[in-house]
């Protein structure tokens, strides 16, 4: 929103729009939401029930202490007694820890998600303690297929669409690239655009990603692709139609009406129905606007973030290659699934954090998966060194030079020589379409005035 100010110097009357930083009114949100009603009868739906918790919880560990049979095995005990410790501490966290930004499908959900991201976190930092063998037999209690090496393909090679010296099968090449993570990448798009909610950051994100993929093909090779894998199948089909389709599913969220009602005050069994999967929807909603070029410090927030993000992304390739993760292996897939769920609670937080003026403090969703992102870098960088180490070829690295020096010259350019920021521009109104605006220090005397008077009354009736 912005602030407005009356000037009337020289006969005239200017209304001039200051423009605040936020981009969402935080305070209108804080008083109502838009289109939104809640006939707020699902109560018991929403109840933490602690007590129930604690009684279920006390009764499993009596059965352990009373009626399990003794098992001799150390590896075996060690392994529950951990899987029982984790399990603990969900519990405790999933009933007592504060609601998160999002409530739906329930904000014992998202409690969940943020308890096992600590889980995750520790676990990564315990493994950043070990050497990178051990770390590896540590996975094969997962899984006893891990622990070693792996072949990595390469996408690159020859780059013929259509192959004319194998007529037999002149489009193996396409057929060879098109493999089951295209899909997986198509609807991975479209679940970052629904969690960052900003079409400019989503194709920032996209192309950057492809040029780090150019730039660290010496390092992995499953970075090596075809130009065309590159920016046709990658950026242009997989990235762009995903961005495409989380842009118009942002458009529907934010114009749907958010009128909930109890499941069982709907009088079908359609409505019921329709009420169940409608819980696995917004509660309420908000647009992102980021807006990058308001002020330095917003455009410097939106590098680094951009540069954690890509950070995350990268991390994906780099730990199962120090790891000896099979990329279809479910930890990958869980992985990612795990991200997305995190960083939408993060990105909600960010953005408050950036936007809104009374939000001094970090979100707890957002300060874990940066520290999940910078401990897993740190794991990347201790266990395979000799891989992220391996110099840039010459073109690469002056290209990021070039890069790097002309967003410098951009940033001085744009906030310290030219200093042009997205103001609001002062529109002239006449004096018969516009009531007169008081401002804050008028406000107050107003109000004073308003006092006084209220008091000379009541004295004069004593």
């Amino acid at each position: 929103m912005a602030s407005v100010q009356r000037d009337q110097s020289n006969g005239g009357t200017h209304l001039h729009q200051i423009h605040s930083a936020t981009a969402h009114d935080w305070e209108e949100d804080k008083r109502k939401q838009n289109d939104f009603w809640d006939d707020g009868t699902m109560s018991f739906f929403w109840r933490a029930h602690t007590i129930s918790v604690l009684v279920v919880f006390s009764c499993m560990l009596f059965y352990v202490a009373f009626f399990e049979d003794v098992v001799d095995d150390a590896d075996y005990n060690t392994k529950r007694g951990l899987l029982s410790v984790i399990f603990a501490f969900l519990l405790f966290g999933v009933t007592q820890t504060p609601d998160g930004v999002f409530v739906r499908p329930h904000p014992a959900f998202w409690r969940l998600v943020l308890c096992l991201s600590i889980v995750y976190e520790l676990a990564l930092v315990f493994l950043l303690f070990q050497t990178v063998d051990t770390a590896r037999h540590l996975l094969t209690h997962l899984d006893s297929s891990l622990g070693r090496p792996l072949p990595e393909k390469s996408y690159g090679g020859k780059c013929d669409i259509y192959d004319y010296s194998n007529p037999s099968d002149p489009w193996h090449n396409l057929k060879d690239k098109f493999d089951g993570f295209v899909p997986t990448h198509f609807f991975g798009w479209w679940l970052k655009t629904l969690i960052l909610r900003d079409w400019w950051l989503c194709t920032v994100l996209s192309i950057m990603f492809e040029v780090l993929e150019y730039t660290l093909e010496h390092q992995l090779p499953n970075f090596s692709e075809c130009w065309w894998d590159h920016w046709i199948m990658d950026a242009l089909v997989c990235n762009g139609l995903g961005i495409y389709l989380g842009m118009k599913t942002l458009r529907y969220l934010s114009m749907k009406p958010y009128h909930w009602r109890s499941m069982w005050n709907m009088p079908t069994y359609k409505g019921m129905l329709k009420r169940v999967a409608a819980q696995f929807t917004p509660y309420s909603w908000t647009d992102f606007d980021w807006k990058p070029f308001t002020s330095l410090t917003r455009w410097s927030s939106m590098i680094v973030l951009i540069a954690i993000f890509l950070i995350a992304e990268l991390n994906t390739f780099y730990l199962k290659f120090a790891l000896w993760i099979p990329p279809e292996h479910w930890l990958c897939l869980g992985r990612l699934v795990f991200f997305l769920f995190m960083g939408a609670a993060a990105m909600r937080e960010t953005f408050q954090y950036l936007d809104d003026p009374n939000c001094k403090k970090f979100g707890r969703q957002s300060w874990l998966i940066a520290a999940i992102i910078i401990t897993e870098f740190l794991i990347i960088a201790k266990f395979d060194w000799k891989t992220i180490s391996k110099p840039l070829p010459r073109p690469i690295a002056a290209m990021w030079i070039v890069g790097l020096v002309g967003l410098v010259v951009y940033t001085i350019w744009k906030f310290y020589i030219k200093r042009d920021v997205k103001n609001d521009i002062p529109e002239e109104i006449s004096n018969n379409n516009l009531a007169e605006v008081p401002t804050p220090s008028q406000k107050k005397l107003h109000s004073s005035h308003n006092l006084r008077s209220r008091n000379n009354k009541n004295g004069a009736i004593h």
